[in-house]
Formats: structure tokens, sequence, C-alpha cells
């Protein structure tokens, strides 16, 4: 019998360090994935997946066939990648869909070589510049406190001291913005549409990290200040996804957000912990991986990983837990299946504060790409906003 336990007790050691190893493997798996994790919502990335196939091309009948996916069969009118972002095309209305894929309008090619082109992707762009719209603009820099930030100036038709700062979203350039110069130039905003840090365009950080809108508030902080420099006495502050929660931040800490009478939202991210919850469920991620990059990112000895230079503050960049803390009117625009940015935290909102928050619920028209999809019905929700914006100010 002695024997016999001493057996067992000698087999049982390799066991128990095996489980100790799988644990140790499970752990070490489990710290890489969140660091690779919070790197990839951290660092701009220096290209995008072309995830659409070119079937076929008929220039002279203005027609493209592409291959089904989520955004080539939305209805609407777009811009097309190719190539690597080599060249930049704009794509209309689907004309029919089969096996084969779905054909629509090829309405302009701007750049590149689409005939040899083999793949692409959507993008909720439209015009690449000012000169697309056919309206005077001039080329402006903004002093930020990394440097000159370039930035379009768009004028309203008579002479107004109500400006519109319009902030993109991530991974994307101001051009994105460009879609809402018509409503707003109708109400007689003048236009800013402003880059920002890490974006392409406007100077680095020393980290070149994105802070979620934590620190790239204060290159719209100092848009403001250009702005007010003109002659700016009224401010709408306009933000696209994370530009969202970007002008939340310039709204809720700049010296000059007493100007700002409102806000408008396009599929923004007003609550990065659920955006960034969604983002992970849709990938499957255990929830220990999405408890490791939410750790890295707020954490200082993080930064060895991340590469920030300081710890980000999800509290601070949760506005649903601090609705109470908004005063100025917002316009909210987001597609229930947005795909990217959870419409749930935008609606939260809206149910939080409905003294204050104009929730428009779109359907099927996915992320930023709300114009696309419906032109008219978009640019009236903001027309008839800053209307009633007008008349509560009279």
């Amino acid at each position: 019998m002695g024997r016999r336990r001493r057996r067992t007790g000698l087999s049982a050691a390799p066991v128990l360090w095996g489980v100790l190893g799988i644990g140790a493997l499970a752990a070490a798996v489990i710290a890489v994935l969140s660091g690779i994790v919070a790197r990839t919502v951290l660092i701009p990335p220096s290209r995008r997946e072309d995830d659409v196939r070119i079937r076929s091309l008929d220039l002279d009948a203005g027609r493209i066939l592409l291959s089904a996916t989520g955004d080539s069969v939305l209805p609407g009118e777009y811009s097309f990648w190719f190539s690597g972002d080599t060249g930049h095309a704009r794509v209309g209305q689907i004309i029919s869909i089969s096996k084969l894929g779905v054909t629509r309008e090829l309405l302009s090619v701007d750049f590149g070589d689409i005939v040899s082109a083999r793949r692409g992707r959507f993008s909720g762009w439209f015009w690449l510049s000012p000169r697309g719209l056919g309206l005077p603009y001039e080329n402006v820099v903004v002093p930020t406190p990394l440097g000159p930030a370039p930035a379009w100036f768009l004028p309203a038709e008579q002479d107004t001291d109500r400006w519109v700062i319009q902030v993109h979203g991530r991974a994307v350039r101001r051009a994105e913005t460009l879609r809402a110069v018509a409503p707003f130039r109708d109400a007689g905003y003048h236009s800013l549409l402003v880059s920002y840090r890490n974006d392409g365009e406007a100077p680095r950080s020393a980290d070149y990290r994105y802070a979620l809108g934590e620190r790239e508030w204060i290159d719209v902080d100092a848009a403001m200040a250009f702005a007010i420099a003109r002659g700016a006495r009224e401010i709408v502050l306009m933000g696209w996804s994370m530009g969202g929660a970007t002008v939340l931040q310039a709204l809720t800490r700049s010296p000059r957000s007493a100007l700002v009478t409102g806000v408008v939202l396009d599929s923004p991210v007003v609550d990065w912990i659920a955006t960034l919850d969604f983002q992970a469920k849709m990938r499957r991620l255990p929830s220990a991986v999405r408890w490791g990059v939410y750790t890295l990112i707020r954490s200082r000895w993080g930064r060895i990983v991340t590469g920030l230079a300081e710890p980000l503050d999800f509290e601070r960049m949760d506005f649903v837990s601090r609705a109470t803390e908004l005063d100025r009117p917002i316009l909210l625009l987001h597609s229930v299946d947005d795909g990217f940015v959870p419409a749930t935290a935008s609606s939260a909102l809206a149910s939080a504060r409905p003294d204050i928050v104009t929730f428009e619920e779109f359907a099927i028209a996915r992320h930023t790409k709300l114009w696309n999809y419906d032109r008219t019905r978009w640019e009236d929700a903001i027309r008839n906003w800053l209307d009633q914006l007008t008349s509560q100010r009279a």
C-alpha cells in the first residue's frame, strides 16, 4: 500500500507541472494577443485591406463588376480605392446583382490604372478635395502645439460669424468631411475641415500613437482658436467616428467651449469600452484578451508594449456615463448595423439625454456611410437641426 501511495505521488508531479506549463503558455498567449490588439488600436495603419475583387470593367458603358461584400452591395455613391490606394474612382448606384457579383455605375476615375487593377476597397469618401464641390475654398494652416496642421476653409455665401469645424475619423483624412459642407453652407456657416496629429497630414506626436480623442482634442481646440481669430462667434463641432470622441473631449475640456452652440456626430464613438468590446467580440477574442488590452492602454507600465506617451482614461471617454455633464444640443446620426462602432452607446446617450440629443437612427448604411446611402435624408437632418438651433438661440 505504501509503495502504491509513493507511486501515485510521483506520477502526480509531472501532471502538476504539465498543468502549470499549460497555464503559463495560455497566459503568455493572452499577453501577446493583448499587446498585438492594443497596438493595432493605437498605431496609425500604414495600409488598408483591398477586400473587393474587380471582376470586369466596361469603361465605354461606365460600369464595373465587383465581388459581393457588405460594402459593395450598399445602395448609394462611394469612393472606390484600388490597387493598394494607388488609384481612386467613384462608383454610383447598383445596376444589377447576380451570381457573378455586383454591377455598379462607374462615375469617374480620379487617378490610377483601373484597367489593370484587380482589387479595391469601398470608402465613405466621395470627393478628394474641395475642388470636387465646385465651391470657393482656401488652403489654410492651423497652428497647433505640435506645429502647423493643414486645413480647408470653405466660406459661406454671405459673411457670417457662424463656423462649423469638421473633425474626421480614425485612419482617414479631412476629405472624409467634405460631404457635410453643403448643408452647413446652406444654413450660413463657414466650414473649417481640419487635420490633427498622426493622421498623415498634421504633425506627428512624439509617440506616434492615436490617443482616441484624449489628446487629439487639443488640435481641435487650436482650430477653434483659429476660427475665433477669423471672426467666429458661434461654433458647431462635427465629428465622424473617432472624431466624435474627439469633439466631445473638446466640448468638455476646451477653454473656448463657451462659443460652441452645438455638436453633430456621425457614427461616433461615445464610449470606447463599448466600441472595443464590440470589435473584440466580432473577432471572437477571449474576455481575458479584452481585459489585457484595456489594462495595457490605461496603465503607465503598459507603454512598454503600447508605446503610448501617457495612459488613456477610458472613464473620461465614456460619454454615456458622463451624459449629465453635456449641456449643448447634439445631433446624433448612426446606423444600427454600423459594423464597426456599435450604435448601442449612441442610443444609450440619446435615451439618457432626450432633452438635448436628437437621434437620427439609420439602418443598412454601415459605418460613416450614411450620406452615401441616403444623401437627402442625411443632409435634411442636419439642415432641420440647424434651423432648430438657430430658433432656440433667437
